[in-house]
């Protein structure tokens, strides 16, 4: 029996759904991670305060397209001046910040899977380099992957044609609405000195858009990185309807 025949055959004997799954991947079911962590000291250095070098990163096995992605959005973090090369390596990134490094420097990476829905895997990207410092400096950002797509979603990916200026007049609109929850809204002076802006860090989660700022941004450094909930109801024909959460 041909291998074409004994697959026409399989399939009528299950169901449309059955059959499909032959063929093309569960996006039901969770896409398989590992974990790789691992916390490194300069190399030679026996004192207390040692430079540290600290990786926590999720690896995709089965979406192989995907860890070079998360790997570049890391290595991105990695740099204090956005002109700066960037590290061909997370390895040579760590080689050549040991080699930088004082004491008391520590440099912390660490990449998770914040949700999975709808064929969207959403990672979330962190960083924080400590010089020993009151305030060190963290980074953040999100990557949107679409696995039937099988690419990073940008903003102009999820939004209807023509409609950004909408986006963002309901992102501010959840900015004033932000501004309420924490108690904000009627202090003049924050509202001068920290008013709205756009952010590039953008999560198409299950519960809502998430709006994530980096430090001293929209708000004082004290009050961390904030984020910004956009529910999905008053996106309605600003976000394409195959990305609300069931629809796909």
């Amino acid at each position: 029996m041909s291998l074409l025949k004994f697959t026409s055959m399989a399939c009528l004997a299950l169901t449309l759904g059955a059959c499909q799954s032959l063929f093309q991947p569960n996006l039901k079911a969770p896409l398989e991670t590992k974990r790789d962590a691992f916390e490194h000291i300069k190399p030679g250095c026996t004192t207390p305060d040692c430079p540290l070098f600290n990786l926590d990163m999720v690896h995709f096995p089965s979406e192989p397209d995907l860890e070079p992605i998360v790997e570049r959005r890391l290595l991105q973090l990695t740099r204090t001046d956005n002109d700066a090369p960037l590290p061909a390596s997370l390895q040579a990134y760590e080689s050549t910040f040991f080699s930088k490094a004082p004491a008391r420097y520590g440099s912390y990476l660490q990449s998770k899977v914040r949700e999975q829905h709808d064929g969207l895997v959403i990672v979330e990207v962190s960083s924080f380099l400590d010089t020993g410092a009151p305030e060190g400096t963290p980074g953040r950002g999100f990557i949107n992957w679409s696995r039937p797509l099988h690419k990073v979603l940008t903003l102009q990916d999820m939004l209807v044609p023509g409609e950004e200026p909408a986006f963002w007049k309901a992102a501010e609109e959840a900015h004033r609405g932000w501004l309420v929850q924490n108690g904000l809204a009627s202090d003049p002076k924050f509202l001068k000195d920290w008013p709205f802006k756009q952010t590039p860090h953008i999560a198409l989660t299950y519960g809502g858009i998430i709006l994530k700022y980096d430090v001293s941004t929209i708000a004082p450094y004290a009050l961390g990185q904030p984020e910004i909930k956009l529910d999905y109801p008053r996106l309605n024909g600003v976000i394409k309807p195959e990305l609300f959460p069931g629809r796909g």
